[in-house]
């Protein structure tokens, strides 16, 4: 699977962003896709993921309630809707695919490339 993610940018704090990752390659059934983050000086940290094939989703408690993350099917796209952000979300937001349900950037196989996300404070 290949993927592309776009939509990053600087923001204010409280504000919102959306961010997109298109994927290409084979088919997304039994997939898992969604988003990883980093922030300068730490590791990667699992953000949000979704079952492709029956829209289960999984959040990082630190985003709940916050963010949501969808997919739009005939485009295979999925998206990550980013509201009431902080200074603290600050970093490199990459997506990703796996075949099986996992917090750990280890058991993702496909990456695409980061797209930065800026908050101000």
């Amino acid at each position: 699977v290949q993927l592309q993610a776009s939509g990053g940018g600087l923001v204010q704090a409280g504000g919102s962003l959306r961010l997109s990752c298109a994927a290409s390659g084979r088919s997304l059934s039994n997939y898992i896709l969604g988003w990883f983050r980093q922030a300068p000086g730490k590791e990667r940290e699992f953000v949000s993921t979704i079952r492709w094939n029956d829209l289960t989703t999984y959040y990082a408690d630190s985003v709940k309630g916050r963010f949501t993350i969808s997919r739009f099917n005939a485009k295979n796209t999925v998206y990550l809707q980013m509201n009431s952000l902080k200074a603290e979300d600050t970093a490199v937001y990459y997506c990703a695919a796996s075949n099986r349900v996992s917090y750990y950037p280890s058991d993702f196989t496909s990456w695409g490339r980061g797209t930065l996300v800026t908050v101000s404070s």
